[in-house]
C-alpha cells in the first residue's frame, strides 16, 4: 500500500519549479525559531526558574520552570488538528503563515514578562499564557511546512529537502548554543538571572519579521479544489499515522534527552556554566553535517537503513556514554559523549519525517503529519526534561537520563521493523518499468 501511495500519477496542480535556497529558509525557519526557543529556555531554565517561580526548597524552582515550559505541549494537538487541517483545506501557505505569525507573538512576548517579585503572580500566568499560545502555533508549524516541502522537491531528492527542517532546527540548536555561551563568559551569574536570558531569548524573535515576508512569496504546492479524490482508504493510513507517531516519539524524546545535556551537565555534574553550554552548541554543530548526509544516503539507499543503522549504534552508546560522563566528569569526555551520541541520533532523526510524510497522501498529509507529530512531541518529548530531572532526583542515579532514552530508541526501531520502505529509489528496484515516481494522492 505504500508503494501504490508514494507511486502515484503527476499532478497537473503540483509545483514542480524547485525552490530557491531563500525559500526554502522561509519554510524551515519555523522550525528553527521552534529549537532556539526550546535550547534557550534548557539553557536558563535555572534562572527563568528563580525570576518566576522563587521558592526555598532546592531544585523545585527548575522543576516548576520546567513543568512550565512543557505546559505548551498542551496545546500543540490542538493547533495540529486547527492549523494542520488548514493546510489541507485551504492550502499549505495559509496554513505556514497562520503558524508563523502567532509563533511570533509567543517568542516576542515571553521576554518582556516582568518578574514575580515586580507584578507577583501575574507573572507566572503571562509566561504560562504564552507558552500555550507558543504551543498552539508550533502544533501547526510542521505538517504544513513539511509537505510543502516534500511536494516541491524533485521526487529522488525528497529526502535532502526534508532533512532542512531538522538541519534548520539543528543551525538554531548551534546558534543558540553560541549565545550562551557567549553571554556566560562576558556577563556574572547575577546578570544572566537579572536580564541576560532575555537577551537570549530575545534574539529569537528577531529573524520573525524576515521570516513572514520569505513566506508569502512561496508558491502553493497544494490547490485542493483542484486536486483529485484520494482512490484509497484510511486504514492503510491509520497504520503508517500509529508506526510514526511511535518513531516520532522516540526520536523527540532522544533529541529532546540530549538537548537536557546542558542542565544535567551543570546540576547533576556539577559542570562550570559555559563548559555545559558548550555540549548544546555541539549538537548542533553535529546535526548541521549529519542531517543533510542522512536526507542525501536516504534518497540513494533508502529510508529504513538509514534509520536503523544510526539507532542500533545510539542503543549501544548510550548507557556506557553516560557512565563515564559520570565517572570523569569531564569537559572533554562530556563533548566526546555528546558527539557520539549526538551523531547517532540525528542521522536516524531527519530520516523518521522523511519516511513518514512520504507515506501519507496529499489530501491528509499536512493535517496528519500535524497531528502525529503534535502528539509524539506533547506525550513525550514535552515531558521528556521533567521526566529526566525528576527520574534523577528521585533516584540519586545520574545513570537515569540513559535508561529512559534506552527505552525510546527500542521503541523506535520496533516501529521501523515494521514501517515499509518507501523512497522512490527503492520503489523504483522492485518496479524497473516505472522511471517517474512522483508524491502519494
Amino acid at each position: 500500500m505504500i508503494e501504490d501511495a508514494v507511486d502515484a500519477a503527476p499532478r497537473p496542480w503540483a509545483r514542480v519549479q524547485p525552490l530557491r535556497k531563500r525559500q526554502v529558509a522561509a519554510v524551515a525557519v519555523g522550525n528553527a525559531i521552534e529549537f532556539y526557543d526550546f535550547v534557550t529556555y534548557a539553557f536558563f531554565a535555572v534562572q527563568i526558574g528563580r525570576t518566576y517561580f522563587p521558592s526555598d526548597e532546592p531544585g523545585a524552582s527548575l522543576l516548576a520552570s520546567l513543568a512550565t515550559f512543557g505546559a505548551g505541549f498542551l496545546t500543540r494537538p490542538l493547533g495540529a488538528w486547527a492549523i494542520g487541517r488548514m493546510g489541507d483545506r485551504r492550502g499549505r501557505k495559509p496554513a505556514m503563515l497562520l503558524s508563523f505569525a502567532l509563533i511570533g507573538v509567543a517568542v516576542i512576548g515571553l521576554p518582556l514578562v516582568p518578574s514575580y517579585a515586580s507584578i507577583g503572580v501575574a507573572a507566572p500566568v503571562l509566561v504560562v499564557l504564552f507558552r500555550l499560545l507558543q504551543g498552539f502555533a508550533l502544533g501547526g508549524e510542521v505538517g504544513p511546512s513539511t509537505a510543502f516541502l516534500m511536494e516541491a522537491a524533485p521526487v529522488h531528492r525528497r529526502g535532502l529537502y526534508i532533512s532542512m527542517q531538522a538541519m534548520g532546527a539543528d543551525a538554531a540548536v548551534l546558534v543558540a548554543g553560541l549565545v550562551g555561551v557567549g553571554l556566560a563568559h562576558v556577563l556574572s551569574p547575577a546578570e544572566l538571572e537579572a536580564w541576560g536570558w532575555r537577551v537570549a531569548l530575545g534574539l529569537g524573535a528577531v529573524i520573525v519579521p524576515f521570516g513572514l515576508v520569505l513566506r508569502r512569496t512561496l508558491v502553493e504546492t497544494f490547490e485542493p479544489a483542484r486536486a483529485p479524490p484520494p482512490r484509497t482508504g484510511g486504514s492503510g493510513h491509520l497504520r503508517v499515522a500509529l508506526l510514526g507517531l511511535a518513531m516520532l516519539a522516540a526520536a523527540t524524546t532522544s533529541a529532546y534527552a540530549l538537548e537536557y545535556m546542558t542542565t544535567y551537565a551543570n546540576t547533576t555534574l556539577g559542570l562550570p556554566e559555559r563548559v555545559a553550554l558548550g555540549a548544546t552548541a555541539l549538537i548542533g554543530l553535529c546535526g548541521l553535517v549529519c542531517d543533510p548526509l542522512s536526507g542525501w544516503l536516504s534518497d540513494r539507499i533508502g529510508r529504513k537503513p538509514v534509520m536503523l543503522v544510526p539507532w542500533l549504534v545510539l542503543l549501544v552508546a548510550i548507557l556506557p556514554a553516560f557512565w563515564l560522563l559520570e565517572r570523569e566528569r569531564s569537559a572533554a569526555v562530556l563533548y566526546l559523549m555528546t558527539a557520539v551520541l549526538a551523531a547517532a541520533s540525528t542521522l536516524s532523526t531527519g530520516t523518521v519525517l522523511v519516511a513518514v510524510t512520504e507515506s501519507l497522501p496529499a489530501h491528509v498529509r499536512s493535517g496528519a503529519l500535524a497531528m502525529v507529530y503534535a502528539l509524539a512531541i506533547s506525550v513525550f518529548g514535552g515531558s521528556t526534561q521533567f521526566a529526566v530531572a525528576w527520574l534523577t532526583r528521585l533516584t540519586g542515579n545520574p545513570l537515569a537520563p540513559a535508561w529512559y532514552m534506552i527505552g525510546a530508541v527500542l521503541v523506535g526501531l520496533l516501529a521501523v521493523s515494521l514501517l515499509p520502505e518507501s523512497a522512490p529509489v527503492r520503489l523504483a528496484q522492485r518496479r524497473p518499468g516505472r522511471a517517474r515516481l512522483t508524491a502519494p494522492e
